[in-house]
């Protein structure tokens, strides 16, 4: 089995670094590998391009995560929260509206953004009206006003302490390092809270402005739809499950013409006897083939396979998610093992490609032009016949019957 191995990679390499079974010099091997080494970045940045083509959960359905943070929050005033939100969003990122976004997702993607996010998306473009702005911005001033002067309580509070530890001590106010007697601080807090205080109550009443306008309303009402929330966040979570072996299938879309294509250029190289064309459709093979295991790997990983095995060990033990470990390693060998059989009996089996050859008068194992009575390859030197073990003439490897008294061949 090694040495099967090993005569694999040495044919591997060699058939990398030859042109008609003489070896390339080293600079034209270099320019090779430079153009393969452009070839796969350029295969990699198309698979990128082509995985981010179908549209992605996030994207089909992306008003969910807002909706389900709005329903799981508890804060007191989540539904300004999330009002001032949207209009914060729509004037800070100069997006013309939440709908123009989800269009253009539309447009540049296979597939599309759900209706209920397209419904989200209406209500949420409406809620940012003139007035709702005014009533944010005079808020977001509000605020400014209330934190300065909570800042200024907070330096008061600090002295007011000190001052009175002074006037308990009978240190003379000329002494003092605090700039403010304990009376006139006392009455600079007093005034400052219930200026807070006044400022709050105008603040609420405009958050109250913004919860209570007609457009606040009915995006509240969409907000509030428990049942409409729970059915979106069924489909994303199937649009999740999915989606990634979607990825890998549009990526195999993407190479797997390639690949066939590379093939079909080194066997017609082969069959004509062109080295160089042989040479490096031979690499862009190799090339394709580096990927398409990655992305036939990965789908293992982390497609519809995997989350299968996974819910099926969490429904039978529970939390022991490390046994689809064991399971991998057990399989993965195996499927290996079922690739090598099939290439071996089927695509690359020696008999198929013998019967082939011989028709058209070619080495057994180069491919390359001989004659008809040559017994050993002028290009590989490889030996074109065995003795037959009823007649003891020689006849061709592979084949299954003597070319002179028919015997079937072991």
């Amino acid at each position: 089995m090694l040495n099967r191995l090993l005569r694999r990679l040495r044919r591997f390499f060699r058939k990398s670094s030859t042109v008609n079974n003489e070896p390339i010099n080293k600079v034209s091997l270099g320019v090779i590998i430079l153009i393969d080494i452009f070839i796969l970045v350029n295969v990699f940045i198309g698979l990128n391009d082509i995985s981010q083509w179908p549209i992605s959960p996030n994207q089909e359905y992306g008003c969910y995560l807002t909706w389900n943070s709005y329903q799981t929050s508890d804060s007191e005033t989540k539904e300004y929260d999330v009002l001032r939100d949207a209009i914060s969003f729509l004037q800070q990122n100069s997006v013309p509206s939440l709908q123009a976004d989800y269009q253009r997702l539309n447009a540049d993607h296979l597939g599309g953004v759900s209706e209920t996010c397209l419904q989200y998306a209406q209500r949420y473009d409406a809620v940012n009206t003139p007035e709702n702005q005014e009533r944010v911005r005079q808020i977001a001033q509000l605020q400014t006003q209330i934190g300065e002067l909570e800042t200024a309580n907070q330096t008061i509070r600090e002295e007011y302490d000190s001052t009175l530890l002074e006037e308990i001590a009978g240190q003379p106010r000329d002494q003092s390092i605090n700039t403010v007697e304990a009376a006139q601080a006392r009455q600079e807090l007093e005034a400052n809270s219930r200026n807070i205080a006044t400022l709050k109550e105008e603040q609420q009443v405009l958050q109250n402005q913004v919860v209570e306008s007609a457009e606040g309303d009915r995006f509240l009402t969409l907000l509030n739809d428990t049942a409409a929330l729970q059915t979106l966040e069924n489909q994303y979570d199937r649009a999740s499950f999915w989606h990634p072996s979607i990825e890998i299938l549009w990526q195999g879309i993407f190479l797997v013409p390639l690949l066939v294509l590379a093939g079909a250029v080194h066997r017609y190289g082969e069959r004509r006897g062109y080295g160089l064309i042989a040479l490096i459709s031979w690499h862009l093979v190799v090339i394709f083939c580096i990927p398409l295991v990655i992305k036939i790997f990965e789908f293992l990983q982390v497609g519809v396979l995997f989350e299968v095995l996974s819910n099926v060990i969490s429904a039978l033990l529970g939390g022991l998610l490390f046994l689809v470990s064991y399971l991998y390693i057990l399989l993965i060998p195996l499927l290996g093992f079922g690739l090598i059989k099939f290439f071996q009996k089927i695509v690359f089996n020696p008999k198929v490609q013998a019967a082939s050859r011989v028709q058209k008068s070619r080495c057994i194992r180069c491919a390359k032009k001989i004659h008809a009575h040559d017994t050993h390859c002028p290009h590989c030197g490889y030996d074109q016949y065995v003795e037959c073990a009823h007649c003891h003439r020689p006849t061709y490897k592979f084949l299954s019957y003597c070319r002179d008294c028919g015997t079937a061949q072991q």
